[in-house]
């Protein structure tokens, strides 16, 4: 759910003696990130909560205290470390609870949305100290990949407008409602416009709105003026509402690199492939998920392989399944085993979705911080791997 980069060659001094593989946070690009989500926040009266799907990389959470107050939870887990480590209730949703967790996460939540009528009559009363939201689908959405497209048909996603009642119980306080990805603030102005046709008779009911994630507030070419201006005119039709965004990506985008090294090149029907000491499947699934191809420095990439160079080549992941790489890349030279290859845009979603399939050596997580000093957060052990199973 990025678009990142992939680097060789750095210039770098840290990247160049760090052991490999690793993942490294800029403190400063996420500062960035957080200083102009803060700034927009106030500027469109919304609240602005760091989902942990996308970002959970908890030793950060005194730097996110700083620019905001909320974070958004999707199962008991995340609930327990928006409370017992960001310091804070979570605004909580989920497909469907567990009845021997819900309790557990409804002390843990200041907000809990219900994904179905049928689960909020079953569990309602027991989250009487919670604002209670229902999760709405529009049935629209622009998000093109099915796999992330929450409004497809026959999702399991919301609760459409000619399934609610036209008075909602009195204790439903909130809207949410997420059918985005990655998407500027043009797709939201056309979203939006089916969220109050849709559901306009209801809003008058409720409390708050919970516009979801998906926003890509921090990208360069997102619209922050229209976002603005949007914001202005759903304030000025219903001001009684409190709008929350709860973006993934924009807090983490473009704030560090995954590092990894060439540990062997193979060759066949011509096609060379550089074996790296991560794997796509393991470590970058959103590769082969979404897919899109990670952007690489110092090459460029290509649909094909190009005949007759010597320095085309496949990434290939150092696991068992055969379609665990990802190419072609023309680089400016030739590789050899020990060049460095640092993807970029690689913490966001990814940190959280990896896995130790094979048992292939995790990354490690590295913080850069503003003095340009660098920090290991988290150095994985073979003891990782083997306790998962015990």
């Amino acid at each position: 759910m990025c678009w990142p980069t992939v680097i060789i060659f750095t210039t770098d001094a840290s990247l160049e003696t760090m052991n490999t593989p690793y993942y490294i946070l800029d403190e400063q690009r996420l500062r960035n990130n957080l200083q102009l989500i803060r700034r927009v926040a106030q500027q469109t009266d919304s609240e602005w909560i760091l989902a942990f799907k996308a970002f959970a990389l908890w030793k950060t959470f005194p730097i996110f205290r700083e620019y905001i107050r909320s974070t958004t939870a999707s199962s008991l887990w995340e609930a327990r470390l928006a409370f017992e480590e960001f310091g804070a209730k979570s605004h909580t949703y989920s497909p469907a609870y567990k009845d021997d967790e819900f309790d557990e996460i409804a002390a843990c939540s200041s907000h809990l949305t219900f994904n179905s009528l049928s689960q909020y009559e079953r569990l309602h009363t027991r989250a009487k100290d919670c604002s209670i939201g229902i999760r709405i689908n529009p049935e629209y959405s622009e998000v093109e990949t099915l796999l992330y497209n929450p409004c497809a048909p026959g999702t399991r996603f919301g609760i459409s407008a000619d399934q609610l009642p036209s008075v909602l119980p009195a204790d439903i306080r909130g809207f949410h409602c997420h059918c985005h990805c990655e998407n500027g603030s043009d797709v939201f102005q056309r979203t939006l416009k089916h969220i109050e046709d849709k559901f306009g008779r209801w809003l008058p009911q409720i409390e708050w709105i919970n516009f979801g994630g998906g926003h890509l507030l921090t990208r360069r070419d997102y619209d922050i003026d229209l976002l603005v201006e949007l914001m202005a005119g759903f304030h000025e039709r219903w001001p009684h509402l409190k709008v929350i965004f709860e973006p993934g990506s924009a807090f983490a985008w473009q704030t560090g690199e995954l590092v990894a090294s060439v540990i062997d090149i193979v060759e066949d029907n011509h096609i060379k492939t550089a074996i790296l000491d991560v794997s796509f499947t393991c470590h970058m699934p959103d590769c082969l998920e979404m897919p899109y191809f990670p952007a690489v420095r110092g090459a460029v990439h290509t649909d094909e392989a190009v005949d007759g160079s010597a320095s085309c080549y496949r990434l290939g992941g150092n696991s068992c399944l055969s379609g665990d790489f990802m190419g072609y890349w023309q680089f400016d030279r030739e590789l050899h085993v020990g060049d460095r290859i640092v993807f970029e845009d690689m913490i966001h979603y990814t940190t959280v979705k990896t896995n130790t399939f094979n048992g292939i050596t995790h990354p490690s997580i590295a913080i850069r911080r503003l003095d340009g000093s660098e920090e290991t957060l988290r150095r994985y052990t073979y003891e990782d791997y083997r306790d998962r199973m015990d």
